[in-house]
């Protein structure tokens, strides 16, 4: 089962293999009423602001970099590029205490006026940012001018003490539980699945286990700062990294250089609250795609809702030998929403199932759930769920659930069941408590951060853009939109976003509360 809500945005793009656009001109957009902030100045110096207690074998130590090593995933990505770990507590509240390794990667600042690092978390939880950073490095280039574009495996992801919960083989098998269960006998098999889910991640993760929150991370990127050599933290987060920069920002106020939150999670939302929010956003995407095929959204969604029904009780047969089930349609079904560009893919899967061959949506869900030709499987949605299932306290149980359903069908009768049965089997029965209903992103005292909200947005809905830049607080939380489509919006095609991020964060000029991209 892949949680939706707080998916990697570039891994689901990359899935689809559709490539982000150059990002655009770095001049003045001075039409936007743009002003230039001096509390987000160049960082120059020597860190200030340290983590009370922090020993200095953390904050002093001297970061080993050196040549990149392809992964599984990935080939090593070349000698622009280089590789390091960081040290940092296993348990913040003990920071002389046991340490663990984050893998950390960078590309050096080309030109001469030399800002400081630029950190980026491309969002999950779960994504890994050593593998991801050099496939985005083209789409911020420009930004290379001035920063060393920096990312990490934030911990419990990949090679920072990575998380695999179950086996390829298990995972496989996992795939026909029904995640919409109709009946006591896939009810029982729905929670058993995410009973045996958790047991797996502890085993997994052991200690680990209680210190891998938002929060967590959070103070590990304050360490990087320091150890960077960065007076203050210049950071881009997508998606889930937008929840992680609000966290960061709560947290040391007085370190917050030039942050940029793009494809923003609604921080006032707990987890009914984001499973409602998805529901609403993907089922816009899907209106604003069958508009594209000249269908009517209504008629659209139910012909669409009814193949899904099918398939509940009759899953298509594909060319793999494999069967696609109902969940793995709509699986497949969400991965072209997430990019205007798989819209004409996402035609093509729904023609041929109609027909009779699931073989197109299949091959969509394995992008999305991150499974090769061989049949092995990424651990992106087992970090994703040791992570969330921490930070999130609120637990709705399967009654609770129930009464919530006819609200999630009303709202999507494509998604609507599958997101609000997830609301109760994500954390069922885990074995650590969460922290918090929603995350605190208050940030007063702090220079300007720049939140990026796109309309078209399924997976992290526009209105929380403008929650974020509500909730960082009076004159630190600056919202720009972009009506366009698709999971995010620097690189995607605006000149106008671009430009304004771009010299937000080249020069410090932070355009207008409020400002409109149309295009």
């Amino acid at each position: 089962m892949a949680r939706w809500v707080r998916f990697t945005a570039l891994g689901a793009a990359a899935a689809l293999l559709v490539g982000g656009c150059s990002s655009g001109s770095s001049s003045d957009d001075s039409k936007g009423g743009d002003r230039t902030s001096t509390a987000a100045s160049p960082s120059s110096g020597s860190p200030a602001g340290t983590t009370a207690a922090l020993p200095s074998s953390l904050t002093g130590q001297k970061l080993a970099w050196g040549h990149c090593k392809g992964t599984a995933g990935s080939p090593a990505p070349g000698n622009d590029w280089q590789c390091a770990t960081l040290k940092a507590p296993l348990d913040w509240s003990r920071p002389q205490g046991d340490t663990i390794g984050l893998a950390l990667i960078r590309a050096k600042a080309r030109g001469g006026k030399r800002i400081g690092s630029l950190l980026f978390n491309f969002g999950g939880p779960g994504g890994s940012g050593v593998s991801m950073m050099p496939s985005y490095a083209s789409t911020v280039s420009v930004l290379r001018e001035r920063y060393d574009l920096v990312s990490w495996d934030p911990r419990g992801v990949a090679a920072s003490e990575g998380v695999r919960c179950r086996s390829d083989r298990n995972i496989q098998a996992a795939e026909d539980v029904d995640a919409t269960p109709d009946t006591p006998a896939e009810e029982k098999a729905y929670f058993q699945d995410a009973v045996d889910f958790a047991k797996g991640c502890a085993k997994a993760a052991g200690k680990l286990m209680a210190h891998a929150s938002t929060t967590d991370t959070a103070r590990d990127m304050d360490l990087m700062r320091q150890v960077l050599g960065d007076t203050k933290m210049h950071y881009f987060g997508i998606s889930y990294g937008t929840e992680l920069g609000g966290v960061y920002a709560h947290l040391f106020p007085r370190h917050v250089g030039r942050l940029v939150l793009d494809a923003v999670v609604d921080p006032s939302a707990d987890t009914v609250g984001h499973a409602e929010n998805q529901t609403k956003g993907f089922q816009r995407a899907l209106d604003d795609y069958l508009k594209s095929t000249g269908q009517d959204p209504k008629q659209g969604t139910q012909k669409i809702a009814n193949l899904v029904k099918r398939l509940d009780a009759n899953p298509l047969p594909t060319s793999s030998g494999r069967k696609l089930t109902q969940t793995l349609a709509l699986t497949g079904i969400v991965l072209p929403l997430y990019s205007k560009a798989g819209w004409p893919t996402l035609t093509s899967a729904l023609n041929s199932a109609e027909q009779g061959d699931g073989s197109e949506l299949l091959a969509l869900a394995d992008g999305y759930n991150d499974r090769d030709t061989s049949g092995h499987y990424g651990t992106t949605t087992h970090s994703q769920r040791v992570i969330s299932c921490l930070d999130d306290k609120q637990r709705p149980t399967a009654e609770e659930t129930k009464k919530l359903l006819p609200e999630f069908e009303k709202i999507s009768p494509v998604f609507g069941d599958f997101l609000g049965w997830d609301t109760a089997g994500w954390c069922h029965d885990w074995p650590v408590a969460g922290q918090y209903d929603t995350p605190e992103v208050s940030a007063p005292g702090a220079a300007p951060i720049l939140v990026v909200g796109n309309t078209g947005d399924p997976a992290t809905p526009y209105e929380g853009a403008k929650k974020m830049a509500d909730e960082l607080g009076r004159g630190v939380g600056v919202e720009l939109t972009w009506k366009g489509e698709g999971h995010g919006a620097y690189g995607s095609g605006s000149d106008c976003v671009d430009s304004t991020v771009n010299a937000y964060l080249l020069r410090g000029t932070v355009p207008k509360d409020g400002k409109v991209c149309a295009s």
